[in-house]
């Protein structure tokens, strides 16, 4: 089988069917079902008192005890943070009461990353990458009573986890995953490496996605870092998140007990799936949290900042960047909201879920430049430059370091453009599918025919009806709506199967639907919490609107094509003289003078 159809079949397999209704999956579809996010959903956080002490000694130990310029200075977190953190049970937010957790919610829980996220990103993904994809989740959603009793316990009383996947070849394509188990008696033997498993340096138990020997199924492991042949190689450092616990793990003959297996064999990649579906609400949270301390920042310094006679606030291009930041910030919090109230109440939200990490990981890193700009050399200089110079050491330059990794986490922003273009024309695959299976005889695809023209053509002329004036943003959604599912089955139509090649006709898709959510999201919100919120949300849904007009018409003209054949000259090195004058990459030169890959491995290390 090729390389390509393997994957595609592995992903395939590894996806879960719906079974609940979803906005943006009916949105796809031309629906506009409001009534599923309107009124907005109540989030309970605000009225459970035990929450609410345990948030409000939190808030004072992060306030009193967490130095973030030392952390990033040193890049490590302090042995004494790490262990009130474990004193206060944060390593079991949402681990139940039974087995010696707080119980939260993943309302409860986020609220805490929020405010973690205003203080500092280090313990963040510290806190989220342990409990958001390490250990408990899975455990919670598929682990055996057995197992919860020993494990659960044991993270409540302070073991820190980690969630083991990417390889050094295997990222988002993990169809070609080359970490091994072979079966024994009584035991499974672990083999390979894992790259960026981050909380590994530090973890006492993780998660390890490994492939069976015997039939190539992918399964789930829980694997203690105690056991022999488990040794972390290196503690890798990256440009932001200085303390980030970060690391290349490798196996050696691993002895995994049989009970070990978690949830069933073969359903590793579904169960990572569907764990990251739950893991991308706590980074949409952290971010629309982070964006308020930008908004803060920013309201404060461009007061306090006079520049030709006035604050600088008082220049439109000032203002501007201020206005598009707090309406920005408010549509995070709402879609970051809505998601996880969606969740506590049990619905299916990956799609939500992948939407609200996209739409914050990109707009949270725009806020960010914005904000260092508003700044200018200030934004660019260190807290401890600034302090030790006798000024306000308020630390642009670091949240900007740490806040990159955020378009990469969890789903790069491509991964996430493509997850959500497969969900988007589920249905129709579902109706036509047959017609674009290479494994179907013709005689099938024959058959299926009739069925399919009925579908459409009961479906398609509903596209068209729809009322197309009105200016209010729930009219503008209500016809853009429709427009995009005509849009994408116009598509389907004018490509065919190689409309999955075609990925930026489907980016550009996922980005209209994207910013139809969101608007809807933020209208929802703004209904409920009345007029300055309202502000808020028709400056955020104008600057959509424009957005959205602008993919509208990109969808059919644009220069993907001539982009394309000029990236496959470049890689061909027809313009090579563009890079005369450069000195030149020493990895890079080393690889032309030896093309064995693993030999230019071995120089590497």
């Amino acid at each position: 089988m090729k390389t390509f159809e393997k994957s595609l079949q592995v992903a395939e397999s590894s996806r879960d069917e719906w079974e609940k209704t979803s906005f943006l999956k009916d949105m796809f579809m031309g629906k506009f079902t409001y009534d599923l996010i309107h009124p907005f959903p109540e989030q309970n956080v605000l009225k459970d008192e035990n929450f609410l002490d345990f948030l409000a000694r939190y808030k004072q130990f992060l306030q009193d005890e967490v130095d973030s310029d030392l952390i990033d200075r040193e890049g490590k977190i302090p042995k004494q943070i790490i262990d009130r953190l474990k004193e206060m049970k944060c390593f079991a937010l949402k681990i139940g009461k039974e087995y010696g957790g707080h119980g939260f919610t993943q309302s409860e829980y986020n609220e805490i990353l929020k405010l973690t996220a205003t203080k500092d990103a280090n313990i963040v993904a510290l806190l989220s990458a342990h409990q958001s994809i390490g250990v408990p989740q899975p455990l919670i959603m598929f682990g055996n009573e057995e197992q919860k009793k020993k494990y659960l316990t044991r993270i409540a009383q302070g073991e820190i986890s980690a969630f083991a996947l990417t390889e050094p070849d295997v990222g988002s394509d993990p169809a070609n995953l080359e970490t091994t188990v072979t079966t024994e008696s009584d035991h499974y033997v672990l083999n390979g490496h894992k790259l960026w498993c981050t909380n590994g340096t530090i973890a006492d138990v993780i998660i390890v996605m490994a492939r069976h020997v015997e039939d190539d199924l992918i399964s789930a492991f829980i694997v203690e870092m105690k056991w022999e042949g488990v040794k972390v190689e290196h503690r890798c450092h990256f440009m932001g998140l200085k303390a980030l616990e970060n690391g290349v793990l490798s196996f050696d003959n691993v002895k995994i007990p049989k009970e070990n297996l978690l949830w069933e064999r073969g359903k590793g990649l579904k169960l990572a799936l569907i764990t990251l579906n739950t893991g991308r609400l706590s980074l949409p949270a952290a971010v629309a949290a982070s964006s308020k301390k930008m908004l803060e920042i920013a309201r404060l310094w461009c007061r306090e900042r006079e520049q030709w006679g006035k604050p600088i606030y008082k220049h439109e291009a000032i203002a501007q960047k201020i206005a598009d930041l707090a309406s920005s910030t408010f549509a995070m919090g709402a879609i970051s909201d809505l998601a996880t109230a969606l969740y506590d109440n049990h619905h299916d939200i990956r799609l939500e879920a992948a939407v609200s990490k996209l739409f914050c990981s990109e707009t949270g890193w725009e806020n960010v430049d914005d904000l260092l700009q508003m700044r200018g050399g200030r934004g660019y200089e260190t807290s401890d430059s600034l302090r030790a110079r006798g000024e306000a050491d308020i630390p642009v330059e670091r949240m900007m370091r740490d806040f990159r990794i955020n378009r990469i986490f969890e789903g790069t922003t491509e991964i996430m453009h493509l997850f959500i273009a497969r969900e988007a024309v589920d249905t129709h695959l579902k109706v036509s599918g047959v017609l674009l299976d290479k494994n179907k005889r013709m005689i099938q695809k024959i058959l299926a025919l009739p069925k399919i023209f009925i579908f459409y053509a009961l479906w398609y002329p509903t596209l068209w009806m729809v009322w197309p004036f009105g200016g209010s943003n729930l009219s503008f959604i209500k016809r853009s709506t429709k427009k995009l599912a005509r849009q994408i089955f116009h598509g389907m139509l004018f490509y065919g199967p190689g409309l999955q090649n075609r990925q930026m006709f489907l980016f550009r898709v996922v980005d209209i639907a994207t910013e139809l959510y969101v608007m809807a999201a933020t209208q929802s919100k703004a209904d409920k919490l009345g007029k300055d919120a309202q502000d808020l949300a028709d400056v955020f849904c104008e600057n959509s609107r424009r957005k959205i007009e602008i993919l509208f018409r990109e969808l059919w003209h644009n220069s993907d094509n001539e982009k394309y054949k000029l990236a496959q000259r470049i890689e061909k090195d027809e313009f090579n003289w563009l890079e005369e004058g450069i000195v030149e990459t020493t990895y890079f030169q080393r690889k032309l003078m030896n093309p064995n890959q693993n030999e230019v491995k071995e120089l590497h290390h």
